[in-house]
């Protein structure tokens, strides 16, 4: 488990909590986002129905920078950045455009961006920011939680306080008494919704 310091899957069913728990880890590995929670607790009982997702996330602190994702060439007249990773791509590009105008910004290829007749040295485009992780997580979580909840469970409850969430989903009317249930779940994590 990559550095999640606590990931349980309960459920009544122990064959249906190990099929869960590896059900959750791939998906959240697939998404990336397994690096971002500190502390996951899953909770599914399908006699009910409901499923709990609650979790303790790592602080997020930095940006990402253009020298994050590209390196960059300087050149008479122009600057070539050759993209190392494009995962931010588009949000570089934005901000490019709306620095430098779209006429002195030139992408060949997916790999390639070209800027020219720009006047700021290299060290400065390097540090622009162009991203910020955070800014998607909750989106990203959402996202991830409805990949693993039970088929048929369209029926949604998501909260996100700085540092944590929860995620509940069910088939019918979400039970009486589920933020009880939802706080139970962070207790066993040994923390406070």
């Amino acid at each position: 488990m990559l550095a999640v310091e606590y990931f349980e899957v309960e459920c009544p069913e122990p064959v249906g909590a190990e099929y869960y728990k590896q059900i959750t880890n791939d998906v959240l590995l697939d998404h990336n986002l397994l690096k971002v929670i500190d502390k996951l607790h899953v909770y599914i009982d399908p006699k009910v129905p409901v499923f709990i997702a609650v979790g303790i996330l790592k602080p997020i602190t930095t940006v990402v920078r253009v020298g994050d994702i590209a390196n960059i060439n300087p050149q008479e007249g122009k600057m070539t950045l050759v993209i190392t990773d494009e995962t931010y791509l588009a949000a570089m590009l934005r901000v490019f455009w709306e620095r430098f105008g779209k006429d002195r910004v030139e992408q060949p290829d997916r790999f390639t961006v070209i800027l020219y007749n720009v006047t700021e040295p290299a060290s400065e485009i390097e540090n622009l920011v162009i991203g910020h992780p955070g800014e998607s997580l909750n989106k990203d979580l959402i996202y991830a939680f409805r990949c693993v909840a039970p088929e048929g469970f369209r029926l949604r409850s998501e909260r996100f306080e700085p540092g944590k969430f929860s995620f509940v989903a069910s088939e019918n009317t979400l039970v009486e008494g589920i933020d009880e249930l939802v706080k139970a779940k962070f207790a066993l994590m040994g923390e406070t919704p």
